[in-house]
């Protein structure tokens, strides 16, 4: 039904009315949804069933976020690490709302104008002095980045010592598939998942180049749980 009705609604209600009752229309869909199966716990609502999305990824009907932002929010929650300056990559807009009211310097940054964001940083070249986050959160980013060495320099650059970076992309076994002959986003969707990724990583090829600036790197494999939609995911974490 989710699904079904966002397609109507965005054939049938302009972007931008959509855009800013989001919340409200999501509140109304998730009515539907209601129950004490599950739980999201970014935003509270308890739910009869996750929303199935086209990547078979388990979407919270009232706040939309999906089960890596639920993990992702767990974790940094869990583990009170969010202090000081955060720097947030492409940030969901729900966790934009959750962490702008926390007691942090909150720098979120989107490039591509996608996300609710306060600053247009480059990752390959952050306009940040050294040494100055406590923490960033990078996740779902480094795919995109056709010079990832220089972007995972500067996360590098820019992190305090003892800081730490929290850091997903997709993964697949063996070594890091990437091919810069690859431009057209069709036949980039077909050899790396989507249109606007230029590699995907291996989580060992992914640690290999984040040692190599510096970083030691933590692996993290996490089991699924239906209750809160969690998948099976990797997340790595890099420190200085």
């Amino acid at each position: 039904m989710y699904n079904s009705l966002k397609r109507i609604a965005k054939f049938i209600i302009p972007k931008s009315v959509l855009k800013k009752n989001e919340s409200l229309f999501r509140r109304i869909i998730s009515i539907k949804y209601s129950g004490n199966n599950h739980l999201c716990n970014i935003c509270g609502k308890k739910l009869n069933q996750f929303v199935i999305i086209y990547d078979k990824d388990l979407l919270c009907p009232n706040c939309g976020c999906r089960s890596r932002t639920r993990r992702l929010y767990d974790t940094l929650k869990n583990g009170k690490v969010l202090n000081g300056n955060v720097l947030h990559f492409s940030p969901n807009k729900i966790l934009y709302s959750k962490f702008k009211n926390l007691d942090i310097e909150y720098f979120s940054t989107d490039f591509e104008h996608e996300f609710t964001a306060d600053y247009c940083y480059d990752i390959t070249a952050i306009p940040i002095d050294d040494n100055f986050f406590d923490v960033i959160i990078c996740y779902h980013v480094l795919e995109h980045i056709e010079d990832d060495m220089k972007a995972i320099s500067e996360l590098y650059r820019v992190l305090k010592p003892s800081g730490s970076c929290y850091i997903q992309t997709p993964f697949k076994d063996g070594e890091i598939y990437e091919d810069s002959s690859i431009t057209n986003p069709a036949d980039r969707e077909k050899a790396f998942g989507q249109k606007d990724h230029v590699r995907i990583y291996s989580v060992k090829g992914l640690e290999s180049r984040l040692n190599k600036v510096g970083f030691s790197t933590e692996i993290n494999n996490y089991k699924s749980n239906a209750y809160f939609g969690y998948k099976e995911e990797t997340l790595i974490i890099a420190k200085k």
